[in-house]
C-alpha cells in the first residue's frame, strides 16, 4: 500500500445541500489465502483489505467491511450530502494492519 490512493470528488467547492460524488481506488494485491503458488506449491497466505471508512470533517459518512471476494486494487464510488466544509479523509486498513489515507479539501459554500 505504499503507492497513493486516486481519488476523485465531483465538485470540491459545492453549495450546502449539493450531492457529491467520490471514486476512490487503491492498489492492493488483494491476496485472499485460497490460492497455491504454481511455482512452490505453496498455499499464498491471505492479504486483503479489510476495512474502508470516509470521513469528512471527522464525522464518519461511510463505513464498508470488505471481504475475500473483492478483487485486485479495489475501487470504490459513494455519495454524500455537502452540509459542511472540512476534510474527507479516506482510509484504508488491509489484515496485516497496514494502512493508507488519502485526504481531498471540501469547500462548502
Amino acid at each position: 500500500m505504499s503507492k497513493p490512493a486516486r481519488v476523485w470528488v465531483s465538485n470540491e467547492k459545492p453549495k450546502a445541500g449539493d450531492i457529491l460524488r467520490v471514486r476512490a481506488q487503491m492498489e492492493h494485491v488483494m491476496e485472499t489465502g485460497l490460492r497455491t503458488d504454481p511455482a512452490t506449491g505453496q498455499i499464498r497466505p491471505r492479504h486483503i483489505v479489510k476495512h474502508f471508512e470516509a470521513k469528512m470533517a471527522g464525522k464518519p459518512i461511510f463505513v464498508w467491511d470488505l471481504g475475500t471476494s473483492i478483487s485486485p486494487n479495489p475501487y470504490i464510488e459513494f455519495t454524500f450530502k455537502a452540509r459542511e466544509s472540512g476534510e474527507l479523509e479516506l482510509l484504508w486498513v488491509d489484515d496485516h494492519e497496514q494502512k493508507l489515507v488519502a485526504k481531498k479539501t471540501i469547500t462548502v459554500s
